[in-house]
């Protein structure tokens, strides 16, 4: 698919962005191994999500799906069933590094695999861990890449000091910890999203952690478990999937946007604090608690923006907000530097390079660094041809460039926006010309 961009006048409007993907992911792996009904409202209804869906249904959870509201039917912690094939995550690593948690300590043997990104990405750092808890996972090559074949094992508690700040591998071993046969603790250097911790204990696991501060590490703790109690959730917007709205409201002349029921989880909401600092025109009002998550409405107009240093313990914060922040630094005054993001390389495309072909693209001066980037703003930015590299982010990351860029932009392969904000086209359509 080809999407045609334009040069907008201004954007304005009032309106809700898909439901949290992070969040959306771990509601139904928490729900499939609970006792009883875990009920869904908001859920992300994106293809990465939809194979977490698909692998725990050939686990033998029954899931209903009626548009964004979603029914998990438990089995219980100890209720999954051997699977008769390959379980396929697609372009989704949050499923398969999660997923290879639970299955660790499951009794019997599955296979996790996924699409050409996948099998391109880096796994010892969740394998590597998880065989320490006494886990047996090995792939034709030792473990680094998928496919995964896990033979369930009996699982013992560890203490593990994380080498990088990762939501996803302290997810994978908290999701083990309840299997394990003494607690296990995790330190991190810089707090990761707590999507799971949060989750765990509105579901009855005992969890401790210490208090949330981001210039210092953070340990945190799961006990072995018995039960999770389906219940409930509430999903809100996805603070990603806002970024492009927000950025495209403050770049766009004459502009002004709400989103409402955004998730504002601190260990999530870097971008914000990131663009404030930069002189964003932003609102945060009708902050509250849904499922121990932050929600409020974001208000943003158009802004005269300047250069930022970002870096440190801000990047877990905004890791996934960093393509469309790069695209905001481009029309700021000055110079921004981003470093310390080279987890940016993992993903579902080395994002640094990705991010700097496309915004050279467009006429901007960058130049990629260690672990990051240095873009000069306030350039005149032309409309271009982008291949999205078949990258969810740097596809939406070109559009936003598009829609402020001279001239017209044709993104290729941009249907692979569907994985996190199905949609993203024709809503940003709708917003103004």
């Amino acid at each position: 698919m080809r999407a045609n961009i334009y040069k907008k006048s201004h954007i304005r409007g009032h309106l809700t962005v898909p439901g949290d993907k992070s969040i959306s992911h771990r509601a139904i792996m928490l729900g499939a191994i609970a006792d009883g009904i875990t009920s869904i409202d908001g859920f992300l209804t994106g293809e990465d999500c939809l194979n977490t869906v698909s692998c725990f249904r050939e686990l033998g959870v029954t899931i209903d799906i009626d548009s964004h509201h979603v029914q998990v039917k438990g089995v219980g912690m100890y209720g999954l069933k051997p699977p008769e094939r390959l379980l396929d995550v697609g372009n989704s690593g949050t499923t398969i590094r999660l997923m290879s948690g639970i299955l660790a300590a499951q009794p019997f043997t599955s296979c996790l695999t996924g699409d050409e990104s996948i099998l391109c990405r880096p796994m010892l750092r969740v394998v590597e861990p998880l065989r320490q808890m006494g886990a047996d996972i090995n792939s034709p090559d030792g473990g680094r890449h998928a496919p995964l074949t896990i033979v369930g094992k009996k699982l013992h508690g560890i203490n593990y000091n994380m080498p990088v700040a990762s939501a996803q591998v302290k997810s994978a071993l908290l999701l083990a910890g309840l299997y394990a046969d003494s607690p296990t603790t995790i330190i991190e250097s810089h707090p990761s999203r707590d999507h799971t911790e949060l989750m765990l204990e509105t579901m009855g696991a005992h969890i401790s952690y210490s208090p949330l501060n981001f210039e210092k590490q953070r340990t945190v703790t799961i006990y072995p478990a018995q039960a999770l109690q389906g219940t409930h959730i509430d999903v809100p917007g996805d603070i990603s999937s806002t970024a492009f709205i927000i950025t495209a409201a403050m770049l766009c002349p004459d502009s002004c946007v709400t989103i409402k029921d955004v998730g504002i989880n601190p260990t999530r909401a870097g971008i914000l604090d990131a663009y404030m600092a930069m002189g964003a025109n932003i609102q945060i009002t009708n902050q509250r608690l849904w499922n121990r998550e932050r929600v409020a409405d974001i208000t943003v107009s158009t802004s005269n923006l300047h250069g930022i240093i970002i870096g440190g313990s801000m990047i877990p914060r905004l890791i996934d907000e960093i393509p469309i922040i790069a695209v905001a630094a481009a029309f700021a005054e000055g110079v921004t530097i981003i470093r310390d993001a080279e987890e940016l390389r993992a993903k579902e495309t080395d994002r640094i390079a990705a991010i700097s072909d496309m915004l050279r693209s467009f006429g901007a001066e960058v130049k990629t660094i260690e672990g990051g980037m240095v873009i000069k703003g306030n350039t005149h930015l032309h409309g271009c041809h982008i291949d999205s590299l078949k990258d969810h982010r740097i596809a939406m990351a070109a559009a936003v460039a598009g829609m402020v860029a001279d001239g017209n932009t044709y993104i290729d392969n941009a249907e692979c926006v569907s994985i996190s904000f199905p949609g993203f086209f024709e809503l940003m359509d709708s917003l103004g010309d």
